[in-house]
């Protein structure tokens, strides 16, 4: 892949590397919600795939791919992010969920069913359900989770003090990681399987409904409802001294 002048041949490398860009935005898509197009993401991951190309140079000591990799899916995050792929009135409306959780589990003693949430909302089964579905994406950490906006500390500023410039590394080197790992193994067991499946087996959601004899909505769903559960007990460590 090289001219007659030896420098890398920058056409064939995004020709050779497109179907990457393609897999890794499938990929993507697949933990995302309905609203988010993969030919978005697709475009998003060109422009990081030519970044790649601009950039790289044999003197980095990594195959391009490995390098490649970084940008494209840097690339797709950053056109997430520009986009609000989860608008903030849906974070609020799982916030609603995560506390209504809290304050079940304190209350029983136990992991809350749907049932007993969707009550605790004063909504529907069906209805609480349609909230989970919407809130299909929701993730276990955002950046605004490391401050509330008005200096005062956050509960997962407890997991970082060290100062880092990378906060979620920072996270994973302390004592978040085990606190994740707790909150896991505390899930109702389907949705400790669930996560099994999607984290540590890397299935897509149809692949995990196929398993579990669910159809795919369901899946986002529970998977939905198992975020809300670890942020309401990482809060609630957090918040009790517990790490």
């Amino acid at each position: 892949m090289y001219t007659a002048d030896g420098k890398s041949d920058r056409n064939q490398l995004l020709t050779q590397h497109a179907p990457l860009v393609k897999r890794l935005a499938h990929q993507m898509k697949a933990k995302l919600p309905p609203s988010v197009e993969v030919d978005d993401l697709i475009q998003a991951g060109m422009i990081g795939l030519l970044d790649a190309v601009n950039r790289y140079e044999e003197t980095h000591g990594a195959q391009f791919e490995t390098y490649a990799v970084q940008r494209i899916r840097g690339a797709m995050l950053d056109e997430l992010r520009s986009s609000d792929w989860l608008p903030r009135s849906m974070r609020q409306n799982m916030r609603k969920i995560e506390v209504a959780m809290s304050a079940l589990q304190q209350r029983l003693g136990r992991a809350p069913n749907e049932s007993e949430v969707a009550k605790q909302l004063k909504l529907s089964l069906v209805e609480y359900q349609e909230l989970l579905g919407e809130g299909g994406g929701h993730q276990l950490v955002y950046y605004e989770d490391f401050h509330d906006g008005e200096g005062n500390e956050h509960f997962l500023d407890r997991y970082c003090t060290d100062g880092s410039d990378d906060p979620l590394q920072s996270l994973m080197n302390t004592g978040f990681r085990a606190a994740v790992i707790d909150a896991i193994n505390a899930l109702p067991e389907r949705e400790k399987n669930l996560m099994g499946l999607y984290y540590e087996q890397e299935m897509n959601l149809k692949e995990i409904g196929a398993v579990m004899g669910v159809s795919e909505s369901r899946v986002c769903q529970l998977h939905s409802q198992a975020v809300a559960r670890l942020r309401a007990s990482l809060r609630e460590k957090a918040w009790t001294g517990v790490a």
